[in-house]
């Protein structure tokens, strides 16, 4: 068993989700920020891959103090989960997303050092040989109560979810802009898949500025 995943991803019209130079970029509107913050509130869980770490240092916390109070009358913690897929502990240790409870997913690969000095920020955990295992980390993060799971980015981790056939849903916010680039991240970034993954489009609507697409894979639960 493993938890119900989705990504959330904002992006220009030509699928670009920062520019060459990676720096984070405002692409969405005030009203999809909401949606998104009320997105993390309802789940138990918030991914992301050590790309997103280094050049937006986020905290992944809910902003509302109205849906965090929310959280807590419900039994839960103010925020979610963060968990941060980092397969050589690149991770910094004074990034921002320590600002709560949270897994750092590592490979074998990573040096003992840096394990040792990120354990006494955030719990630690080993799959697979040179990349994290994401399958056997999505068993454990159920194992540990995580149900719903929500991605955040980027394409290098969204792409190896997809690949792995472990995306379930996901919500695409298009911002009216184009980003250009050979080498600019997109959505999902990597090498093309040797069989397209198809989804069917569970709604489309004008956000704000932009358009917000909802997708569900076809052979999603």
């Amino acid at each position: 068993m493993r938890p119900y995943v989705f990504v959330n991803v904002a992006a220009s019209i030509d699928g670009k989700i920062s520019d060459e130079s990676r720096r984070q970029l405002r692409i969405s509107c005030e009203e999809d920020m909401k949606r998104v913050d009320k997105l993390r509130a309802e789940v138990d869980a918030i991914m992301v891959g050590i790309g997103t770490i280094l050049s937006d240092d986020p905290k992944l916390n809910v902003k509302s103090e109205e849906l965090r109070k929310k959280r807590v009358l419900e039994g839960k913690k103010e925020n979610p989960i963060k968990v941060v897929v980092d397969s050589k502990c690149r991770i910094p240790e004074n990034a921002k997303v320590f600002d709560g409870e949270t897994i750092v997913a590592v490979s074998k690969l990573a040096e003992k050092e840096r394990l040792e000095r990120i354990a006494k920020k955030a719990e630690v955990v080993i799959f697979g040989e040179e990349r994290v295992d994401l399958k056997s980390l999505l068993v454990y993060l159920y194992e540990k109560g995580i149900k719903k799971l929500m991605v955040e980015g980027g394409g290098t981790l969204i792409s190896s979810l997809l690949r792995e056939r472990l995306v379930d849903e996901m919500f695409i916010y298009f911002a009216p802009m184009i980003i250009g680039g050979e080498r600019s991240p997109t959505i999902c970034d990597g090498k093309s898949f040797d069989e397209h993954i198809r989804f069917e489009i569970f709604g489309v609507e004008r956000l704000g500025e932009g358009v917000l697409v909802h997708l569900k894979a076809q052979e999603a639960p």
